[in-house]
């Protein structure tokens, strides 16, 4: 790092966990975002602005006037840009060191096995389970940390699933795709079919950047299990999460 750095990043190297070895391992880290609407905006502008030197936004959508009431790397100007190129460009205005590059297609079978492969952490910023499913199954399959973000009405939850860790669950483990098909509670919800209180996005995208930041920085504990947020009451919930020895996806024979 030059002075320039190590002023930009001054505030997290001060800390402990992070210091000065933490803060290289985040400017040599690789962060693939996939989702640059409501979750992802504050992931890529919080992830660029702490020095995440690599970024891989992706997202095939268009900007559209209802995006901008919550997903803030957006503004009025970008109104039919791919989401991926607008928030390209304004987490480059927070930190021009970066390197970001925006993959404008959606994402799914070898080419999302190849950019899950190529990070070091993967942040689920999406509102389908389809997506999700295979994004956990990509994760599962590189060995490479998901961070999982879901947010809708006045409810949010995270949860970070590491197929490095023989304990840890995966996607499928807490919610079965059997229960997926069905419909099953929130999660089979949109924010277009459901609404959504704008700062909860920015609540729940902001923990995705924490836990990646740790994840990469290698600074205290990732999270574990899973944690939701009612928004209406302003109380966080927890909830342990095992791994599921008959799951479809990461369990054992």
């Amino acid at each position: 790092m030059d002075d320039q750095a190590l002023l930009r990043y001054s505030r997290q190297i001060m800390l402990d966990p992070i210091d000065i070895a933490g803060q290289q391992r985040l400017l040599a880290g690789h962060a693939l975002v996939i989702g640059a609407g409501g979750l992802g905006s504050p992931v890529a502008l919080y992830l660029a602005a702490a020095g995440l030197g690599r970024l891989t936004l992706a997202d095939a959508d268009e900007v559209e006037l209802s995006n901008l009431q919550r997903q803030i790397a957006h503004a009025t100007a970008d109104l039919g840009r791919n989401k991926a190129e607008s928030a390209r460009e304004a987490a480059l205005a927070l930190n021009p060191g970066c390197c970001i590059h925006a993959l404008t297609a959606h994402l799914d079978g070898e080419a999302l096995a190849q950019a899950v492969a190529a990070a070091d952490v993967v942040l689920d910023c999406t509102d389908r389970f389809s997506s999700r499913y295979a994004i956990n199954a990509a994760c599962q399959a590189a060995r490479v940390p998901l961070v999982s973000g879901a947010a809708i009405r006045f409810s949010g939850q995270l949860a970070v699933f590491d197929a490095r860790d023989p304990d840890s669950p995966c996607y499928a483990c807490l919610y079965p795709p059997e229960g997926a098909a069905s419909g099953e509670g929130d999660e089979a919800l949109s924010c277009a079919e459901s609404g959504v209180v704008a700062p909860l996005v920015g609540l729940i995208g902001s923990f995705q950047a924490l836990e990646a930041i740790k994840l990469v920085s290698g600074a205290g504990t990732p999270h574990r299990g899973l944690s939701t947020f009612d928004g209406l009451a302003g109380q966080w919930r927890h909830f342990r999460v095992l791994r599921d020895p008959a799951c479809t996806v990461c369990g054992k024979a």
